[in-house]
């Protein structure tokens, strides 16, 4: 759930205080309830996390590898823009460019083999950021084509998408000041002349929204079939502020613009995120952390919804860190995707856990 609007108002807002959304990391609290990994050996592409650099919160390429070697067979992951690392310098446009080169910098460009996913054993570095997701101002339209080519030579053959936060909702006090959006955004005509240059440039979608928003990304899907259209944090799932106690409601008009969603066939749903304050599972609250079998059984309903209506070959896990890092650690999070996903087939497993990230992001290209 990282980053917003680029330019100097980008620069602006990495200096903002964190979100009430962002939970705050309690490595004690964490080290509570750490569980041994299970299944070390299970292949896995984390399919979105981020490195921040902000007042009082760093995470960067040492702290992720910190958890991603904490048990789990992470081989791979998807870079997502997060306000990180922009230029300081230069037009306005081009300035969000800096976090693509900031990223390439700081890691390894080794591709990764979709076929033969190699080195197997588990304690072997992942390849961080073999596929990068950078912010672009849609709303330039057409003339972000030169921010994409920026983004693109500065990737290194990596960039595969963009994301422009579209967040809002008419209750203000679900905001958050570095991603608010105006309303309807997706139906704005620069913002779609922007998507274009995306799907002209085989660059996929990353869509953060709330989940009362679906009914216009279906609009963008069919608007835009050849682009690929990822939703993030299993459909932007809000049980607090005017959703709060109202939970068979949001379910029910949540599934049914999931449902709608999948209809499309270039959309595809990230499976995670769910550890945000917006979520309103409250596992931060607890004396505690929440263990992988707490997680799952509150994950089930909305994850199992979303693999049954996308099918795995349309889903994939998510690390979400360190944003979610605020509600459970990262081992107990992908032990509690394994235990959701336990009586699915080894096939279907493969596409949640590695093969729809490495397909839709296009690792090994």
């Amino acid at each position: 759930m990282a980053a917003g609007h680029g330019g100097a108002a980008g620069r602006r807002r990495r200096a903002a205080p964190m979100s009430t959304n962002y939970l705050p990391v309690r490595a004690d609290w964490l080290a509570q309830g750490v569980e041994a990994a299970l299944e070390p050996q299970l292949p896995i592409v984390d399919a979105h996390h981020h490195f921040y650099d902000r007042p009082g919160w760093s995470y960067l390429k040492d702290d992720y590898l910190a958890d991603a070697m904490s048990g789990h067979h992470i081989r791979a992951s998807v870079y997502m823009q997060a306000l990180t690392r922009y230029r300081t310098d230069g037009p306005d446009a081009l300035r969000p460019v800096g976090e693509t080169e900031f990223v390439v910098a700081i890691t390894p460009a080794d591709p990764v083999d979709p076929v033969d996913p190699a080195p197997s054993a588990q304690s072997a570095e992942p390849q961080i950021a073999q596929a990068i997701v950078g912010y672009a101002d849609l709303r330039l339209g057409s003339e972000v084509a030169g921010v994409l080519e920026a983004h693109q030579i500065a990737g290194q053959g990596r960039l595969r998408g963009v994301r422009h936060l579209v967040t809002w909702d008419a209750d203000a006090s679900l905001a958050n000041p570095l991603t608010a959006a105006p309303p309807h955004l997706l139906r704005d005509a620069s913002y779609r002349a922007g998507l274009a240059q995306l799907a002209q440039r085989q660059l996929s979608y990353d869509a953060w929204l709330f989940w009362p928003q679906l009914a216009e990304l279906a609009e963008v899907a069919d608007a835009f079939p050849e682009l690929p259209i990822i939703v993030n944090h299993c459909g932007g799932i809000v049980r607090i502020g005017a959703y709060a106690d109202r939970g068979p409601e949001v379910f029910h008009h949540w599934r049914q613009a999931m449902q709608a969603l999948a209809r499309r066939p270039n959309v595809h749903v990230k499976l995670g995120g769910l550890g945000m304050r917006i979520n309103g599972f409250g596992f931060h609250e607890g004396a505690l952390p929440p263990s992988s079998q707490q997680l799952a059984e509150h994950w089930a309903p909305w994850m199992r919804a979303c693999i049954d209506l996308f099918g795995p070959e349309r889903c994939m896990f998510e690390s979400n860190f360190p944003v979610d890092k605020g509600s459970y650690s990262f081992v107990n999070g992908w032990n509690a995707f394994k235990r959701l996903s336990q009586d699915f087939s080894p096939a279907e497993r493969q596409q949640l856990f590695e093969g729809t990230a490495s397909r839709v992001y296009g690792l090994g290209r």
